[in-house]
């Protein structure tokens, strides 16, 4: 009985001190952690690509794609956290209180970040479809970078503040040994909901909005074949249309963004009700692979929408990348 009661608990040696294991049909376990290594590898394959890619090639060096680069860092760092919640899923810890501490640290921070780049995405395509004939030098690669290093550092020092209590003393707050417990005050919890979620949901709801009326409108500009003095739907933009690449674009990014909000929705509105606790396993399983596999569906869209990922992807792959100069190669 004593050996029964052992194989059950996260560290059998432990028998006082140990957590017990999540019960959970071994099939369903099997299943779910071949589901979520899949998805980690192909989220870390796919957006190294995207990093190589725009890193490599000259042509890509642009503001939108270093935005896109922002957010393919976030997607690839997030595939490796996807193997430390591998671990989680019988309900054990066996990496230590510091990891523990460090990988949920993490985990916000990227997320956080991830988020913000989405923010800069948007407020990109607004300046080039809304005022292209400013954009050029309202949106320069220097004030991307920096506005990139702000949005990262930001997250950083916020999610840092907001688990002090738990990194000045790790793994306080576990109850046994092999559990992995970060606790967060109402305020903090609040803080995050209203800098990571409403607000930033709301900042580019209202710029897509803006971005989708004045393409709309473009668009049948040109179809009439009128050239516009001015556009009536943005105060703007004086006598001059966006290119029809920017409109491409933009459509591009707003696909990117629902399918960021698709994913990201179920696990910040059971955060938002507070009814965490009264999710079931099956559920909570679903809303943490649809939150993850949001990272591996971006460079997806960008292979289906991108030519120049495609090609690149092409180049990487023949090891066409390792010729001299090949950074200067025609990928556009």
């Amino acid at each position: 009985m004593e050996l029964l009661e052992g194989s059950e608990l996260c560290f059998p040696q432990l028998l006082n001190t140990s957590c017990r294991k999540t019960v959970r049909p071994q099939s369903a376990a099997m299943l779910i952690s071949i589901l979520l290594s899949f998805i980690s590898l192909l989220t870390a394959t796919l957006n190294l690509l995207v990093i190589i890619s725009i890193s490599h090639y000259k042509q890509l060096h642009t503001p939108t794609n270093l935005l896109l680069l922002s957010l393919a860092v976030s997607d690839f760092f997030i595939s490796l956290l996807m193997l430390l919640q591998i671990m989680l899923i019988d309900g054990c810890w066996y990496f230590g209180d510091v990891l523990c501490a460090v990988y949920y640290v993490s985990d916000y921070v990227i997320t956080s970040a991830s988020i913000g780049t989405m923010v800069l995405i948007s407020v990109d395509r607004y300046l080039a479809i809304c005022d292209p004939m400013h954009y050029s030098t309202k949106v320069t690669q220097q004030r991307v970078k920096i506005c990139v290093s702000i949005c990262w550092v930001c997250a950083t020092v916020f999610h840092t503040v907001r688990f002090k209590n738990n990194l000045k003393q790790v793994g306080r707050f576990n109850s046994c040994v092999g559990q992995c417990v970060l606790v967060i005050d109402y305020a903090a919890g609040l803080s995050d909901l209203i800098l990571s979620f409403i607000g930033p949901v709301t900042v580019i709801v209202i710029l897509y909005m803006r971005v989708f009326v004045v393409a709309v409108s473009q668009a049948q500009a040109m179809r009439s074949h009128i050239i516009a003095v001015s556009l009536t739907v943005t105060r703007t933009s004086v006598g001059v249309m966006a290119k029809k690449s920017e409109l491409k674009a933009a459509r591009t990014l707003g696909i990117v963004i629902v399918v960021f909000l698709i994913c990201l929705c179920p696990y910040y509105c059971v955060t938002l009700t507070g009814q965490e606790a009264m999710i079931n396993a099956s559920s909570a399983v679903f809303i943490i692979c649809l939150f993850y596999f949001n990272s591996c569906l971006n460079p997806l869209i960008y292979a289906l929408f991108y030519p120049w990922f495609r090609k690149s992807i092409k180049l990487i792959v023949t090891l066409q990348i390792l010729k001299t100069d090949s950074s200067q190669a025609n990928v556009l």
